[in-house]
Formats: structure tokens, C-alpha cells, sequence
């Protein structure tokens, strides 16, 4: 006789039941290598699953990048940075809206993604975790920026609208960082590094004459344009903070001198001379719009540094006497720097009097 089959649902959940125990029950204990490989492939699946989740982060921040770089936010700021470039007396004071200060700081930022990627960077996160507290780190980077930006446009002998909202934008964030950095009193030292760090890369860019470039001739103030021109506008808005502008006083000055003494020996036929003669005179426009724009908000500063102030009246009076020899070569050049100590000496007459300055260093600039 066949056995009966079970016709109720009860009866087949039961019998079900019954056969999952029993098989558990009867079921040889799994070995250690099966768990090894069990746990490995678990371990595996966790870190593709990190590793997808980590492209998907990098691949939103490339494609805001890119479109960052393709398309410059100038709807919303209708950037007129580098009008009157110079020109004496800049009124500058420009600000930046919340959201363009964003966009910026994830611009530097996927810039520097790129730059790590293509040097073959093993830390690839190391940027990517960009700590808001680090002052230091946040103006290092955004001077790199700056600095590549300027590059970027200098080989290509003229100026675009990103090239002014960008350089606006690296700018107000470069000084916004140094003012915290300073109200903290700390890194000094590594922040004097980076500020003459700062000064020294952007003068040699703007003294650098691209080849087959005759913009530069004669020493002629030319439009705002021309990209040597911008960049000393930008170094003129990054020495309205005064711990800028007297170290940027002093460095100009110096180099002054130094390009002086290569002008006495160089012949004048050669190709590079009427660069050097055209980035002479940047040099001394420099400092005289430093001094009209910005000398008495230096002075009027509450951390106002009188030793600095000294060395860099003192450095200038040295590059006048500097520029002497090259009188007989070119006499615009001493022309040029008599009327600009003059325009520091009515600028430091005040201070020298309430004791900021030695009033012997003060007589050598009216004589």
C-alpha cells in the first residue's frame, strides 16, 4: 500500500520543520580554512564597497572641478579687479560672496587632486582631507594657486575673465588666512617663509618677458591687460596687509639693487636687456605705489614693526645709490627713483617726528 501524502499545509511546514533540524543536526562543523575563506571574502566586499564609494566621491568632486574650470562663476560676480591696473591711488576694498568663496577653495582643491594624481602621489587623500583648522595649510595652497594661475596666463600673453576672478578670489582667501594666522601669533617663522616665499615668485613673474614679446620696451606703463602689469597689480592688493607690504618693500628694493649691478655689465644688444630694463621700472612703480596707496595704513597699524619700517627706507636709499652708476646708460632710472623718495620722504615726515623713524635716515631721504 503507498504511503499517504500529507494534504495539509500544517502538516508540510511541519515536515519541513522537521527536515531543516535534522539536516543542521547531521551537518559536518565547517573547517578552518572555509571560515578563513569566508571572513577574506567578507573583508574583500567591505573594502570594494569603500573603495566604489570613495570613486563616486572623487568622480562628483572632478566633474564640479571641471566644470569649475571650464565655466568661471562670473554670472554672479562681474569681476572688476584689474580696472585702473596701473594706475596710482587703486581704491581696492572688493569682497567676495559666500558662495564664490566655495566654489574657489573647491577649485584649489581639485587643482591640487590633479597635480598629486599626475605626480603619482601615493598619499591620494592627503589633500582630500583638507583640515578647515590649518591655517598654514589653507594659505600655502591657495599661494600655490595664485602662483600657477599667474604662470598659466603669463604663457599665454593675455589676460581672461577666470584669470581675474580667480586671482580676486586666491587673493581676498590668501590675506583672509594671513589675518587669522597672525591674530593667533603662531608659525611665525614658517609664516615669514611663506610670505617672502610669496613675494620672490611673484616678482619673477612679473619682471618675466615671454620670447618674441616687445610689450616691455622703454619702460612704458601700458594697459591692464598686459599680463606682467596684472601681476604687480596683484602684488600691490597683497601689500595692503601691512605684514606683506614692508617685507615686499624690502625685497623689491634689494632686487633693485642686484638688477642694477647686472645692467652695468650687460651688453645692450642682448636679446634679454629690454626685459630687465622694462622689469626695472615695474620694480621702482611698484614700490611707488606701495608707498601712495598704502604707507600711512601701515604706519597707523597697531603691530606696525618700526625695526622693518627702518630696514626697508634704508634699503631704498641704498638701490638711489645703486642706480647712479647706471646714469649715464639710462638717466630715467635715477629720475624715476628721486621722485618716488620724495614721495616717501612727505609720506614718513610725520613718523619721523613722533620717533618711528631715525631722523638721520629720515635726512638722507630729503638730501
Amino acid at each position: 500500500m503507498a504511503p499517504s501524502k500529507p494534504s495539509s499545509p500544517s502538516l508540510k511546514i511541519a515536515l519541513a520543520m522537521a527536515l531543516l533540524r535534522f539536516n543542521r543536526l547531521h551537518r559536518p562543523p565547517p573547517s578552518t580554512s572555509d571560515s578563513a575563506t569566508l571572513l577574506r571574502w567578507k573583508q574583500k566586499a567591505k573594502d570594494r564597497k569603500r573603495e566604489l564609494l570613495r570613486l563616486r566621491e572623487e568622480l562628483k568632486l572632478l566633474q564640479d572641478g571641471a566644470q569649475s574650470e571650464d565655466e568661471p562663476p562670473i554670472a554672479s560676480c562681474r569681476c572688476h579687479f584689474f580696472d585702473g591696473c596701473g594706475e596710482l591711488g587703486g581704491d581696492g576694498d572688493h569682497w567676495i560672496d559666500e558662495v564664490l568663496r566655495r566654489r574657489f577653495l573647491r577649485l584649489v582643491r581639485w587643482k591640487e587632486r590633479r597635480k598629486k594624481a599626475a605626480e603619482g602621489s601615493i598619499q591620494r587623500r592627503q589633500f582630500f582631507e583638507f583640515s578647515n583648522e590649518n591655517e598654514i595649510e589653507r594659505l600655502g595652497t591657495s599661494i600655490d594657486f595664485l602662483v600657477e594661475l599667474s604662470d598659466k596666463f603669463l604663457t599665454k600673453g593675455q589676460v581672461e575673465a577666470s584669470f581675474s576672478i580667480f586671482s580676486h578670489q586666491a587673493i581676498d582667501f590668501i590675506l583672509a588666512s594671513l589675518k587669522n594666522i597672525l591674530s593667533s601669533q603662531k608659525e611665525s617663522e614658517l609664516l615669514e617663509e611663506i610670505i617672502s616665499g610669496l613675494i620672490m615668485r611673484l616678482m619673477r613673474r612679473m619682471c618675466f618677458v615671454p620670447e618674441n614679446d616687445d610689450k616691455l620696451d622703454s619702460g612704458s606703463v601700458h594697459s591692464g591687460s598686459d599680463p606682467q602689469f596684472c601681476v604687480q597689480h596683484i602684488l600691490c592688493k597683497l601689500g595692503n596687509e601691512p605684514f606683506v607690504g614692508q617685507r615686499m618693500m624690502l625685497s623689491v628694493s634689494q632686487k633693485i639693487s642686484i638688477v642694477a649691478e647686472s645692467l652695468l655689465f650687460m651688453d645692450p644688444f642682448d636679446v634679454i636687456f629690454p626685459g630687465t630694463h622694462g622689469g626695472m621700472f615695474l620694480m621702482i612703480q611698484l614700490i611707488e605705489f606701495l608707498i601712495t596707496d598704502y604707507l600711512n595704513i601701515w604706519m597707523s597699524h597697531e603691530n606696525f614693526d618700526k625695526k622693518l619700517f627702518e630696514e626697508w627706507v634704508r634699503s631704498i636709499l641704498k638701490a638711489r645709490k645703486d642706480l647712479e652708476i647706471l646714469e649715464d646708460m639710462n638717466g630715467l632710472y635715477v629720475l624715476y627713483m628721486e621722485r618716488v623718495i620724495g614721495e616717501l620722504a612727505k609720506e614718513v615726515a610725520p613718523a619721523a617726528h613722533q620717533g618711528k623713524l631715525d631722523l638721520e635716515v629720515f635726512s638722507k631721504l630729503l638730501y
